[in-house]
């Protein structure tokens, strides 16, 4: 997947974008890590409680803070899921809880 200037969770009728006030400090204060390569990463699990089967929510942001991508993948992180399918309430909560979170701290605009 590339980076882009908005992305959608599979199964989501929610379109986000960065928000223009995007800031650094903000992005390491919710939990990103500054990769070796100038990009921030987050990876939150969705139903911690899974262990190794759990599903997770990754967003890495560019190093300019322009583009992004955000996805629920797999425990691996090498394939996307749509958690919209699973009949798992408490995973769903869980999503709109971290990306209520992201909106909040003006990391993420809904478009």
């Amino acid at each position: 997947m590339a980076y882009t200037t908005e992305a959608q969770i599979k199964g989501d009728s929610q379109v986000y974008g960065l928000s223009p006030q995007i800031k650094r400090y903000s992005l390491l204060d919710v939990g990103f890590l500054e990769l070796k390569n100038g990009k921030f990463q987050l990876e939150r699990p969705l139903n911690p409680d899974a262990g190794k089967a759990a599903f997770y929510l990754k967003m890495t942001v560019n190093k300019d803070l322009k583009k992004f991508k955000l996805m629920t993948t797999t425990a691996s992180g090498l394939q996307q899921v749509d958690i919209f399918k699973r009949d798992d309430p408490a995973m769903l909560e869980q999503l709109q809880y971290i990306l209520a979170e992201l909106l909040e701290r003006d990391i993420l605009i809904k478009k």
